[in-house]
C-alpha cells in the first residue's frame, strides 16, 4: 500500500514566506497598533498591500504607523481611528472611509479578562467590543467589501472559546459577571459570527469569504493594557511574568490571521488555529472539527440578536441601518 504524503496543512509548514504578493489589495486591520494586529499589518504591507491601521487610540496608532514606516519605508500605510466600544464611532468610521473597495478586513481588535464595564451603548465591554463592535463594523463596511473581486473577512477568535458555556440569555452580563467566562463567551461569539457570515455569503454574495482564526497563547498587551492596568499590584506584577514565560512570541500568533487572509487554498468557513497541543502553539492549520462550528441554530439566533442590538442588518441590495 502506498503511503499517503502529508499535505501542507498536516505539516503545518506555512510561514510568513508563504504569503503571496499582495500588491493591489487594500487591507483594514483593527487593533493594528500593537500585538498580533501590528504584526499582521506589517507583513501585509511588506508583501505590497495598502494597509489601513484601524485603531482606537490615535496617539498609539500614530506611533505604530511611524514604526512601520521606519521599518518599511516604501510601504503604503495609513491610520484611521475607530472605537469598537462605540457604535457611533463605528458608523462614523464606515461613512468617512476614504476608499471605495476593501479586499481584506482583519477583525483583530479586542479586549480580554477586564473588570466589569459597559460600552458607550451600555453593553458588557467584552461582548460589546469583541463581538458587537466587530459585527457592526463588518456590516457597515460590507458594500466596500463586496466591491472587491475576492474579499476576505478574517475574525480573530481564541483557543479559549472551546471552554465557553455559551448562554444566549446572559450575553450582556445581566445575571452576574465573571471576567474569564465573559471573555471566552465573546470569543465563541466571534466564531459563530464568522461561520454565520460564511453561510449567508454563500447564498447572497459567494465571492466574499469569511474565516475565523485562533492565535494561540501569544505575547501581547491584551492582558496587561487597557482596563487591566487598573488591576491590583499582584496582577500587574505576576501577569507579565506569566506572559513572558508561557506565551509564544507575537509573530507566532499572527500566523493564523495572515494565512487565513492570504492563502487562496484555505476555503471560506474555515477555522485556523495552531497545530500543537490544545491549539496553544504551532503552525496555522484547519481545525474544523469543533462542535461550535456546526451549531447553526445558535449562530443564527446570535446573528438576529446582534442585528437588534446594533441596528445593522446585512442586506446585499440595500443595507439597513436603524
Amino acid at each position: 500500500m502506498t503511503k499517503r504524503r502529508s499535505g501542507p496543512d498536516e505539516r503545518s509548514s506555512w510561514t510568513f514566506r508563504s504569503i503571496p504578493d499582495q500588491s493591489g489589495r487594500l487591507a483594514v486591520v483593527t487593533g493594528a497598533n500593537s500585538g498580533i494586529g501590528q504584526v499582521t499589518a506589517r507583513e501585509l504591507a511588506r508583501r505590497g498591500a495598502h494597509v489601513v491601521l484601524a485603531c482606537r487610540n490615535a496617539e498609539r496608532g500614530r506611533a505604530a504607523l511611524e514604526r512601520l514606516r521606519a521599518e518599511l519605508p516604501d510601504a503604503r500605510v495609513e491610520l484611521q481611528q475607530v472605537d469598537l466600544a462605540s457604535l457611533q464611532s463605528v458608523r462614523e468610521f464606515a461613512e468617512s472611509f476614504p476608499h471605495h473597495r476593501i479586499d481584506l478586513l482583519i477583525n483583530n481588535a479586542g479586549i480580554a479578562m477586564v473588570p466589569l464595564a459597559r460600552t458607550a451603548d451600555g453593553f458588557e465591554s467584552q461582548f460589546g467590543v469583541n463581538h458587537l463592535g466587530t459585527f457592526a463594523l463588518t456590516g457597515r463596511l460590507l458594500p466596500r467589501l463586496l466591491a472587491a473581486p475576492a474579499p476576505r473577512v478574517v475574525t480573530v477568535s481564541s483557543e479559549g472559546q472551546r471552554f465557553a458555556r455559551f448562554d444566549l440569555t446572559n450575553l450582556n452580563a445581566e445575571r452576574g459577571y465573571r471576567a474569564a467566562f465573559a471573555y471566552v463567551q465573546s470569543k465563541r461569539a466571534n466564531l459563530y459570527f464568522a461561520r454565520e457570515l460564511h453561510r449567508r455569503a454563500a447564498k447572497a454574495f459567494p465571492h466574499l469569504h469569511s474565516l475565523a482564526v485562533a492565535p494561540g497563547l501569544t505575547r501581547s498587551n491584551v492582558l496587561t493594557g487597557g482596563a487591566n492596568t487598573e488591576r491590583g499590584a499582584l496582577y500587574r506584577t505576576v501577569m507579565p511574568l506569566i506572559i513572558r514565560a508561557a506565551f509564544q512570541p507575537t509573530p507566532g500568533g499572527a500566523r493564523t490571521s495572515l494565512r487565513a487572509a492570504t492563502d487562496p487554498n484555505v476555503p471560506s468557513g474555515s477555522y485556523l488555529a495552531p497545530s500543537g497541543f490544545l491549539e496553544l502553539r504551532g503552525g496555522p492549520a484547519p481545525r474544523n472539527q469543533h462542535r461550535a462550528l456546526h451549531d447553526v441554530e445558535t449562530a443564527r439566533r446570535l446573528w438576529e440578536i446582534s442585528e437588534d442590538l446594533t441596528g445593522v442588518r446585512y442586506d446585499v441590495d440595500n443595507l439597513v441601518h436603524d
